[in-house]
């Protein structure tokens, strides 16, 4: 009797284990989520509360109505909501606009003194802001939590620079952390029924089969993977759009050069299922890099650009590399430049693309975010969306275990990019 019931606890203990992972792996998983999303509306937040306060402070009646105020007060004798009335009448209206324009909870900008030219409270034109100033009236900018007369919010303080390069004020733009709590809490709300909803039927099939167990744990990986693609489709459709384009100047490279079985094939491979099968198989990877390289070739030769292509003999030009070549060219010829020079070789195992023209170059004051995905010194014609190409090129380096590094070129005078991967097995 005592031996049934032993092998009754432990059928028990069987039955009960796959749920208890569930619940483990569920609860983990909620919790990695819910600090990534978390992390994700800061990082969010701060970029947008930043941007806007840049924005303000580059604006130029912005600038100048700050200007016509700076000498309405001194050390010893502050100015007051009278002495600003007129900067406060020309800016008021602009901030409540990117109040609501922006959701941003305030935007305040204060003449060289510190003291509020705007405010969403009235009664606070004229007073001294309280919180930190003094580092941003000297030039800095800062980012932070701070508590202030509308409570704790996570602001930016950008100075205000006139035409001589002073700082005659300050924009302050802030969200308050109550507002970041209130998003928090609904993209947590919208995660848990997922995950709830994954724990409940896992641990019901965990009773009936481990088949369905396993079939119940793979659905809750999906709802994962499902709650990070929220946040991430749109860059995702961006990028593959960039992607899809430089494909198809591949394609037409083939077809100019009457590689038609290279070309249904190169469709095959990159878009399985689009076409009949017709070029089955897969393309020369020879004839792939011709069509590659013509069609970069072309497309600068439209912009009135010149490329200088030097590849090593014992360079072998993947996929990748030539998704490289073609978005630093592209990038390079959309920058300005009438000359680009291209550079590949292989040593020890790492191929080497460089890529130096004799455009305008990369502000240093830009390099370290000329990488970044959605930043373009160019102007947005099209309405989707630029700072796509070095992103990918960035993205593509960094999947092959390799870098990409952003300087001047010494002998074309324009912008200079190295990128070091490691050699395709």
């Amino acid at each position: 009797m005592t031996r049934v019931h032993v092998g009754g606890l432990g059928r028990i203990a069987v039955l009960a284990l796959p749920s208890l992972i569930v619940l483990a792996a569920t609860g983990v998983t909620t919790g990695v989520a819910a600090a990534v999303q978390e992390r994700s509306i800061r990082t969010s937040v701060v970029e947008q509360v930043s941007g806007v306060a840049s924005s303000l402070a580059e604006l130029p009646e912005v600038r100048d109505a700050v200007v016509s105020v700076v000498d309405a007060g001194a050390p010893g004798s502050l100015a007051d909501a009278d002495a600003l009335a007129p900067a406060t009448a020309a800016l008021q209206p602009i901030a409540s606009l990117v109040e609501g324009a922006s959701g941003v909870s305030y935007v305040v900008v204060t003449d060289d003194d510190g003291v509020r030219i705007t405010h969403p409270d009235p009664a606070e034109r004229g007073e001294v802001v309280e919180t930190t100033i003094a580092p941003v009236l000297a030039g800095e900018r800062f980012v932070g939590t701070e508590t202030g007369p509308s409570g704790a919010t996570l602001r930016a303080k950008v100075p205000i620079v006139d035409a001589e390069g002073r700082v005659v004020g300050v924009v302050a733009v802030g969200v308050l952390e109550s507002t970041i709590a209130a998003d928090r809490a609904r993209a947590l709300g919208t995660l848990l029924p997922w995950s709830t909803g994954a724990l409940v039927a896992a641990t019901l099939a965990s009773v009936l089969l481990s088949l369905v167990i396993a079939r119940r744990l793979r659905r809750a990986d999906a709802v994962d993977a499902e709650s990070r693609q929220v946040r991430w489709t749109t860059d995702a459709l961006r990028e593959q759009a960039h992607e899809f384009g430089t494909r198809l100047h591949v394609v037409r490279g083939l077809v100019e050069q009457g590689d038609d079985e290279d070309a249904m094939a190169y469709i095959d491979a990159v878009a399985p299922g689009l076409t009949s099968g017709g070029g089955a198989g897969s393309p020369r990877r020879g004839a792939v890099a011709t069509a590659s390289v013509a069609a970069v070739r072309s497309e600068l030769a439209v912009s009135g650009t010149a490329l200088d292509l030097r590849i090593a003999d014992d360079a072998v030009l993947d996929d990748e590399v030539l998704l490289v070549v073609a978005n630093l060219c592209r990038n390079a010829a959309e920058a300005g430049a009438t000359s680009v020079r291209c550079t590949i070789v292989t040593r020890d195992g790492t191929v080497t693309v460089t890529v130096e023209d004799d455009g305008p170059g990369i502000d240093p004051a830009d390099a370290h975010r000329v990488l970044t995905r959605g930043w373009s010194s160019k102007p947005d014609e099209t309405g989707l969306g630029r700072g796509i190409g070095l992103a990918v090129v960035r993205r593509t380096a960094t999947e092959r275990g390799g870098s990409v590094l952003v300087g001047r070129s010494a002998t074309l005078g324009g912008a200079r990019l190295d990128v070091e991967m490691a050699v395709a097995p």
